[in-house]
Parts: C-alpha cells; structure tokens; sequence
C-alpha cells in the first residue's frame, strides 16, 4: 500500500506500486487533508488526477460538505439489470442495430418523471434528459456471464455462464452542474451544515434520484429494444455524499462499499468484474473503486496514432460510437487493465470476486 507522501495518517491509498498512479493523484488527496473539516482521506487503486481534484477518492469529514469533491455529476453510478436471455441464442447483428436505436429515444414526460420520484423543479427542467446517456466515459453495455469465481456467492446471485446482464453508467446529466452552480462555497472552505450545507444536500439528494432514474430508464429502453425481459439488479453510485449524524462521506469516483455486490468495469474493450466489497476495511471509508480508471488523459488521446485502434477490441465486442472525438479519449489504451486494479482490491481485502462479465455490445452515442 502506497503510504502518504506527507506522512499524514489520515491518508491511505489502497493500491500497489504498479497501479499507474500519477504522483499528482496522491498530491491531489494530500491537499484534501488541509480541507476544513476533514478526518480522513482513502484513495483507491482507479485513482488518477482529476479537473479540480483526484478522481478515485473518498474523503470523511465532519460538520462541513465540501460540494467541489462531488463535483458536477452528481448521483453518477452504476446500475445493472439482469436480462431473460442467453448469449448462445442472441443474434449479435440484431442486438448492435437495436442498442443503436437507444439515442433515438426522447426524454420522460415531466409528470411521469415526477411520479417516479423526481422533484417537480427538478422535472421541469430536466425531464428531457432522462433516458440519456452522456459523453465521457458513460455507456451502456450488453454482457454475458464469461465466468465464475465464488460458488457460494454465484448461488446466491442465481448466475450462470451465458447469462445476459446489463450495464449502464450515467448520471445525473444537466441537473448536477445546475446543483452545484446553485450552492457557492469557498474553495477548502466547503460548507458548514447550519449554514447552507443542509440547502445543497437536500439539492444533491435530488440530484442523486434523477441520476438513479436515468440509468433506470436507459436500460428499461435498452431491454426493450433487445426485445428481452429485463429486471433491475444492482444500483450503486460513486459520485456523491452520504451522512451518518454530522459526519459527511464524500465519494468521487468510489463505489459505495455497503450495498452488496457492485460491478467494476473496465474500459469499452475490456472485462467486468463483479465483486462482493468487504466495507469494513480500515480506513477504506466504506469504498472501492469504481472502474479501471484513466492513465491517459482525454487531451493526450485526442488524435493518437495507434495500430491497436484499427484492430478489434480485446474482447471481441461490438462498441457503437459514432463521435470520433469521444471514440480516441475513451480508447481502451486511455485507462488501467482492470485485471490489475481487482488484484489490488483483492490484495488489500477490500473485495472478492464473484464473476467475470464480457462486454457484448457497447453504447455510447449513435450520433457524430
């Protein structure tokens, strides 16, 4: 494990020596140690330096909420929903023409969205974007079961090599930056809960819902589209703020560690892994990472030449992306194998994994 390079043992990094962590990822975490109100800072193995701080990181603190942690996609997460169907009997060319058709689709009506949970101010303005997408590193993913691990908690799970499953990771698209813009705070200085704290929180709660439906819509949208029975399955975000009394745990990039099994994907060309967390870990704060994470900006992938991209992926699925901009920042070659970010989950005790899922078919956007 990575010790803080300030020695500060509020600080731990759960990542091994060989997990492509930038020097400037961990003095990104240092420098929320110097936060007004923070106890204690976990960074893990996906870490990598983000616009105004480290992506792959949560951050404990006490009586204050620091809205810059979170950030602008607010409740983004991971959901996946179990599909009736098996990956011997789909017709892989029908399946890619159909997840293409899910950018076609329009956003809910402000009504529905409001019986669905969403708060009318929050409807008004967004119901549009709910059932979408986004850009950057968001998709939604048709997998198989490829393997698995654990019998006891495969049992529990109901899985079977060739299961189909989906994968979709979004957020809370417009509303979140609309949120944040809406709650000035002080660089380091954050927010005290008796003075505006509790104002944004409530705005982030509703934030997190609207970003919870979206991914709900888009893979009711994509099930039906399959033309499969679909039934959600897990739901677990990593970009957000829980409270336990005055206590306030951020999460930027971090899955919630307490809600049972949670899948770590890797980039668009490579495997997810599914994993029981242990949230009990010593100083993880109840976290884990989230995905493979990035060792390559989107700025130094822009217009990269590289062979591997003319090539089929890694593992052989379809990815629809028709944005050739978003198709280089996202390239598999952008981010950590996925394989080495479980390992060190594993190593430090933090999770076990219960199965392997191959990606199928990849959707990000069907538009230029």
């Amino acid at each position: 494990m990575f010790n803080s390079m300030s020695g500060d043992a509020r600080l731990r990094v759960f990542a091994s020596a060989s997990s492509w962590i930038e020097g400037a990822a961990v003095r990104q975490l240092e420098q929320l140690l110097a936060r007004r109100g923070v106890i204690a800072v976990a960074g893990m193995p996906d870490l990598h330096p983000g616009h105004k701080g480290p992506v792959g990181c949560a951050v404990l603190t006490e009586g204050i909420v620091h809205p810059d942690i979170v950030g602008t996609d607010i409740g983004c997460g991971m959901t996946a929903w179990r599909l009736g169907g098996e990956l011997r009997r789909l017709r892989l060319d029908k399946a890619e023409r159909a997840l293409a058709r899910l950018g076609d689709r329009g956003g809910l009506d402000p009504d529905e969205a409001v019986a669905r949970g969403i708060t009318p101010a929050a409807a008004a303005a967004h119901a549009d974007a709910l059932g979408t997408v986004g850009g950057g590193n968001h998709f939604v993913e048709l997998q198989a079961v490829h393997s698995l691990v654990d019998e006891a908690a495969r049992a529990a799970a109901g899985l079977a090599v060739g299961d189909l499953t989906l994968l979709v990771h979004s957020g809370s698209r417009g509303l979140g930056p609309e949120v944040l813009a809406r709650h000035p705070y002080a660089h380091g200085e954050g927010l005290a809960l008796d003075a505006g704290g509790r104002a944004y929180l409530a705005d982030h709660d509703a934030a997190v819902a609207f970003a919870s439906l979206n991914r709900a819509v888009l893979a009711e949208r994509a099930a039906a589209l399959l033309g499969l029975d679909g039934a959600p399955w897990l739901d677990v975000p990593h970009n957000h703020v829980t409270m336990d009394g005055d206590r306030i745990l951020h999460r930027k990039g971090a899955a919630q560690a307490d809600l049972g099994l949670v899948p770590v994907p890797g980039s668009r060309g490579a495997m997810t892994y599914l994993v029981r967390p242990d949230p009990t870990i010593a100083g993880a704060l109840a976290s884990l990472a989230h995905g493979a994470g990035r060792k390559r900006d989107r700025a130094s992938m822009r217009g990269r030449r590289d062979e591997k991209r003319e090539r089929p992926n890694p593992v052989g699925n379809r990815v629809i992306c028709a944005d050739r901009r978003l198709a280089e920042e996202e390239a598999p070659e952008a981010y950590k194998p996925i394989a080495d970010v479980v390992a060190d989950l594993e190593a430090h005790g933090l999770a076990h994994t219960v199965a392997v899922l191959k990606p199928v078919v990849t959707f990000k956007t069907a538009r230029a």
